[in-house]
């Protein structure tokens, strides 16, 4: 990027210098034309004079056309001047938009040269530094298409290449914000897919498990059964909701039918561990350091941790004794959650996507700070967070 950024700037002084080059050049071609083949020496300082307004109009004529125009057709009639119509030519070529104008410039510079002649001999040897060089018709011919031709081909050629180039350029702009858009439009069907699959399959199932469970809470035969059942429902009730938010993010943004419901944070920690408990997983919780309220972001990091870590331990080692300790320090908060190893392994594990601890590490790298999960020597497992606060 550095590379091309360099380049550019390279490039834009380049085109900024260019027209200050073509005017120096065009101020060194007058001074030199008229220091060597002149039957009468010149004035040096009209010369230098005149070379140096040369090179300025020259160096000025991307802004301004006419002063190079008024200055060339001075020299030409004044001093048999012929380097200025190179560079008038050429300008008149790029710059002029409209044809007519520059059937007009050609017409006049033509006009001028055949009519040195005539104006050399009403004048006599009259000009201001010597005499026009005595030159045939066809030498004068040939001299107008080399100083005026020549370029306005060239100047043409070039404003024509100018012209496909840019054309190009935004063709291939053009197709760029095509292909954004055809990019946006299949992420925007792809995910209104993911929802409606999600809806008509995932919502449907929960549905019934929250129905199921509400039947049983309704018929239990004792008081455990019938917290348990009431545990289902609720958890149940939760994952619509939250399935609720995924669509919402998933689908394309509308009006929300009713307030969105904030994410949980530390505060619903305690909620989440009598869940836990009454799941049957021995949890408990530790505070170090000085407890306080934390920016939100890093709230909602820190309970995401500990929910993920929790429905690792269900699904992996359900019944173990699980300690969740919050380690408030000055600059950052550090979140633990270990988990003793299981009595027994579960013949059939519950299944996962295999991407919640995954997910974790980037939320944290996001937020600047870093998971780390691993094994115990003894059989356990421990996740441990480090929460910038």
């Amino acid at each position: 990027m550095d590379t091309i950024a360099s380049r550019d700037r390279l490039t834009r002084l380049a085109d900024g210098a260019a027209p200050w080059m073509l005017g120096l050049l065009l101020s060194a071609l007058v001074l030199v034309d008229y220091s060597a083949g002149r039957h009468a020496r010149p004035r040096d300082l009209v010369i230098v004079l005149f070379a140096a307004l040369a090179g300025v109009t020259a160096g000025t004529s991307r802004r301004r056309l006419w002063p190079l125009f008024a200055v060339t057709a001075a020299g030409t009639v004044l001093f048999s001047q012929w380097p200025g119509l190179i560079v008038a030519s050429y300008y008149a070529a790029t710059r002029l938009r409209r044809g007519i104008h520059i059937v007009a410039f050609t017409a006049a510079a033509a006009a001028g040269l055949a009519g040195m002649p005539l104006l050399n001999t009403a004048l006599g040897t009259g000009f201001l530094l010597g005499p026009d060089p005595e030159v045939s018709a066809a030498e004068r011919a040939f001299t107008g298409l080399l100083l005026v031709g020549t370029p306005l081909t060239v100047g043409l050629w070039i404003d024509a290449r100018r012209a496909v180039i840019a054309g190009l350029a935004e063709r291939a702009r053009r197709l760029e914000r095509e292909q954004v858009a055809r990019a946006e439009q299949a992420r925007a069907a792809e995910r209104t897919r993911i929802a409606r699959e999600m809806h008509d399959v995932v919502a449907h199932k929960v549905s019934l498990i929250v129905l199921h469970a509400g039947a049983l809470e309704v018929n239990a035969p004792d008081a455990a059964t019938e917290t348990a059942a009431a545990l289902i429902r609720t958890a149940g009730r939760e994952a619509l909701g939250d399935l609720r938010d995924v669509l919402g993010v998933l689908r394309a943004p509308r009006a929300p039918a009713e307030p969105p419901v904030p994410p949980p944070v530390l505060h619903d920690l305690d909620r989440l561990l009598r869940e836990s408990r009454a799941a049957g997983l021995q949890v408990r919780r530790h505070v170090k350091g000085d407890a306080r309220t934390l920016p939100s972001a890093a709230e909602r990091a820190a309970y995401r941790v500990v929910q993920e870590a929790l429905t690792n331990v269900h699904r992996h080692a359900a019944g173990a004794a699980t300690q969740v300790t919050l380690h408030y320090h000055p600059h950052h908060l550090e979140v633990t959650v270990r988990n003793d190893p299981p009595a027994q392994h579960r013949a059939d594990p519950l299944p996962g996507s295999g991407l919640g601890l995954t997910g974790l590490r980037e939320r944290l790298d996001l937020a600047g700070g870093h998971l780390d999960a691993d094994h115990d020597p003894d059989g356990g497992f421990t996740v441990r967070a480090r929460i910038p606060a």
